[in-house]
């Protein structure tokens, strides 16, 4: 596992918002609007709301579609938004422990761009393993 995708948070990180979702693709909306309502109300710079929504969907979405396959139906899904100086941090927590792998989908298909999305989008992410599953997050240099 490369360990460029690994960190240790940071015991300053302040965090802005908390959300607890179903493992149901109905809840992405919700975490959608969410993140973009945190980082709207602490005053994230113009662009940071809609660009955080756009990839907190997408990491929603395969904690939903790929991790589901070894945890229960009724697991949770954990969604927070922290701050760490300019940067904030969006992680999801899901309770699978597969790690994220990013693929190369041809011209044809229609999925499997989601975490070429993240990475491109945002000025780093990754994950980080923990004793309950794991977290796929990204940061947003959100307040220059």
């Amino acid at each position: 596992m490369p360990a460029e995708y690994r960190r240790t948070p940071d015991p300053a990180l302040s965090v802005l918002g908390e959300k607890w979702i179903r493992r149901a693709v109905e809840s992405v909306a919700s975490v959608r609007r969410f993140v973009r309502d945190v980082a709207a109300d602490w005053n994230a710079a113009e662009d940071v709301p809609e660009i955080a929504a756009l990839l907190v969907s997408e990491l929603v979405t395969n904690a939903i579609v790929y991790g589901a396959a070894d945890v229960p139906a009724t697991s949770a899904i954990r969604v927070t938004v922290g701050r760490e100086k300019e940067l904030m941090t969006v992680e999801v927590y899901d309770s699978c422990t597969a790690i994220p792998r990013m693929r190369r989908a041809t011209h044809m298909e229609t999925s499997g761009r989601g975490l070429a999305i993240v990475k491109d989008l945002s000025h780093d992410w990754g994950w980080t393993l923990n004793p309950h599953g794991k977290s796929v997050w990204f940061r947003l240099t959100a307040w220059p």
